[in-house]
């Protein structure tokens, strides 16, 4: 059974096929947030095929913290150990940093993907359409 230092072994150990990019990005003077420098409203669903491994990197490009949580999947935090990755709702992008997970896209239908900071949601937010 795992424990608190034990995340028990990886659900799912196949190598992501494809990598997506995705800069936080904003302006602090003017508390502006988004992806890739577009707001959501501007912004185009992230596509994923039913059943596919893939990598999410995120830069972030502010100076501060977002946790970004992906809903109807897990997110598996990649720490170096391929056999017993952490399963994350949430991962937390430090500021200046990078931080990279993999997602098995097992839900079919439109998901929301976005910053849990209320006020950078109208920004840092996608749809991600599973089909």
């Amino acid at each position: 059974m795992p424990t608190c230092f034990d995340s028990g072994p990886t659900d799912d150990p196949r190598d992501p096929g494809r990598e997506i990019n995705l800069h936080l990005t904003g302006n602090m003077s003017r508390y502006m947030w988004s992806m890739n420098g577009i707001r959501f409203a501007d912004a185009e669903p992230l596509e994923l095929q039913y059943g596919e491994r893939v990598r999410i990197n995120l830069i972030n490009d502010t100076m501060m913290s977002h946790p970004i949580h992906l809903h109807g999947m897990w997110s598996d935090l990649e720490t170096g150990e391929g056999s017993r990755i952490p399963r994350k709702h949430t991962v937390i992008a430090q500021p200046g940093a990078m931080v990279s997970y993999l997602v098995t896209a097992d839900a079919m239908g439109g998901w929301a993907y976005h910053c849990h900071l209320l006020y950078h949601m109208p920004g840092m937010f996608r749809k991600v359409v599973v089909s």
